[in-house]
């Protein structure tokens, strides 16, 4: 049985990033990280006997030699982030039946599923996993990211990256600390699909198919649209946004009970979600998909901010819920900026650069669209109408979910904001001894520092009076500064994988031209890396700590 975590990531950085400690979650490092390179084919016959039984066949090649897998495709139990799946391996032989493979419980179960039909190849999977392994009072884990490649007749037509976490040994309880801490970062979502899934969906957009699991335990797994669920949809005239009131500011007072305080907050965001829907799903002006992923956001921080004032089990489905359309809203998003800066590159070259720069834009595009195909399928599901219709009754409850208080305990913003603004204050302030050589993945750390104490002023800015606005704008400049060095970084990646990748299918102008904006993004880069300390100073100094430290007191 194998027992794993899995989580999607906008890219490979945010799992290098928790490779490079030695200690997670209370597991701490038993030795340094190893890099592999995978070649997967996903097989079955013509008539998917393996997945009819509920199987997804993998042959994976490597030095060894080649791999048959069996993994199940029903997830045995478990939720979120946690995968439990039957799995059955052993050796294979390439191009020949399986009867000739050497014997093992893998083999004999395609033996008789197959019988004498050939396997045919369904899906090709590539991808460069860095892993490290961890363990603790005696259980052991393993850490994975994979940089993974979907390839459709020698053609890479789709990238993403997953973070998987499988236990080696040990309890299954020894995973739970692992899950708290990974759910509380922003660009990590629990995958509800395999890899297989998403590799068929790349290969076959114009209708999606995806692996899921029939009403009946017992029956066989079918090919269906793939959506985290399987309600029928619903078009945009048939489900209705439902609609919210709110006023130009969440209303947050010093007297607040701290529930009541994040239930404002989140109402607000959520009245500003509901505005923006309509339009997102439309797909006419790109930013009113970038203002409801802004309210995503917000809400997804007002609950990191606000949530331990209330019930984490009675809660815990609208914050998971949020965190799945933040990242469909964030995979279009983040897109529409790499392609808006591009665009605006091209429009400073000669038509001839023009031309030439062409095909990286031309892809970006492509992969913007299937991501988008993806977001309004899920928007547009019976699943959302029913989460919306439940979340905006929440909102407008008080007292629902709220965490029961003793007279004694704090429990009003004055009495327990304060804590939160320093405690988010001294995550910033921690940087402070490594900023003159921090890299590219340390000052994209200290942006998310910089963005949760930003969140946690605005939320009570009206709590804190006229003065808060100075105060936040110095936040919201670092944060600004060390969002456009993030940008700059990933096109700067994504431009250097398309050269490698497609080095054999561009010409020598179209080479020179892409090879000439990579040129350009990692000079922006080196650029916003050099001027950063003027925007960092202005967090950092003693006269922004005595603003600060006024601002505190004023509650």
């Amino acid at each position: 049985m194998e027992v794993e975590l899995k989580f999607r990531m906008t890219d490979a950085a945010t799992g290098e990033r928790l490779l490079a400690g030695d200690e997670l979650g209370g597991f701490s490092a038993l030795g340094p990280a190893r890099t592999a390179d995978i070649d997967d084919r996903y097989v079955d016959t013509a008539d998917g006997a393996l997945a009819r039984a509920g199987y997804a066949g993998r042959l994976r090649s490597g030095d060894g030699g080649t791999v048959i897998t069996l993994k199940g495709l029903r997830r045995v139990d478990g939720g979120g982030a946690v995968h439990r799946r039957e799995e059955l391996e052993g050796p294979a032989v390439t191009g020949q039946p399986a009867a000739t493979w050497p014997a093992s419980d893998a083999r004999d179960e395609v033996v008789r599923l197959a019988g004498d039909d050939a396997l045919a190849e369904i899906a090709q999977i590539r991808q460069t996993r860095r892993k490290r392994n961890y363990g603790r009072e005696g259980a052991v884990v393993e850490v994975s990211v994979d940089d993974v490649s979907v390839l459709a007749e020698g053609r890479v037509v789709e990238r993403f990256a997953e973070l998987e976490l499988e236990l080696r040994e040990g309890d299954e309880a020894a995973l739970e600390p692992l899950v708290d801490l990974l759910s509380e970062i922003e660009e990590l979502v629990p995958a509800r699909t395999s890899k297989l899934e998403r590799a068929l969906a790349a290969v076959h957009r114009d209708e999606p198919p995806a692996l899921a699991p029939d009403p009946s335990p017992a029956s066989p797994v079918a090919l269906v649209v793939p959506s985290r669920d399987k309600s029928p949809q619903t078009t945009p005239s048939e489900r209705p946004v439902p609609r919210l009131t709110a006023g130009k500011t969440p209303g947050v007072l010093a007297d607040d009970h701290i529930a009541e305080a994040g239930r404002k907050v989140l109402r607000f965001h959520l009245a500003r979600m509901f505005a923006r829907e309509a339009g997102t799903r439309e797909g006419r002006d790109n930013e009113e998909l970038h203002a409801m992923r802004v309210a995503t956001r917000r809400q997804r921080a007002a609950w990191r901010v606000f949530g331990p004032a209330f019930d984490a089990r009675r809660t815990r489905r609208h914050r998971q819920r949020l965190r799945e359309v933040a990242a469909d809203l964030g995979a279009v998003r983040d897109l529409d900026v790499l392609i808006e800066a591009a665009e605006a590159y091209q429009k400073g070259q000669s038509a001839e650069e023009s031309a030439a720069f062409e095909p990286l834009v031309a892809t970006w595009r492509t992969r913007r669209e299937a991501a988008r195909m993806l977001l309004v399928h899920e928007l547009d599901s019976r699943r959302h109408a029913k989460w919306t219709e439940e979340y905006a009754a929440f909102v407008q409850a008080e007292g629902a979910g709220a965490r029961p208080v003793g007279p004694t305990e704090p429990h009003r913003v004055r009495d327990t904001m304060p804590s939160r603004i320093w405690a988010a204050y001294e995550a910033v302030r921690a940087y402070e001894p490594v900023m003159r050589w921090a890299d590219v993945n340390t000052l994209h750390d200290l942006r998310i520092a910089a963005k949760w104490l930003r969140y946690t002023l605005e939320f009570v800015r009206e709590a804190l009076g006229d003065d808060a606005g100075p105060v936040i704008e110095r936040v919201v400049a670092l944060q600004d500064h060390l969002g456009w060095l993030h940008d700059a970084d990933v096109a700067a990646g994504l431009a250097r994988s398309f050269l490698v990748e497609h080095a054999g299918d561009l010409d020598e102008m179209e080479g020179a031209a892409i090879g000439r904006y990579l040129v350009d993004r990692e000079r922006e880069l080196a650029r916003l890396r050099r001027t950063v300390g003027t925007t960092w100073r202005g967090v950092s100094s003693l006269g922004f700590r005595r603003a600060l430290g006024r601002l505190v007191a004023g509650l």
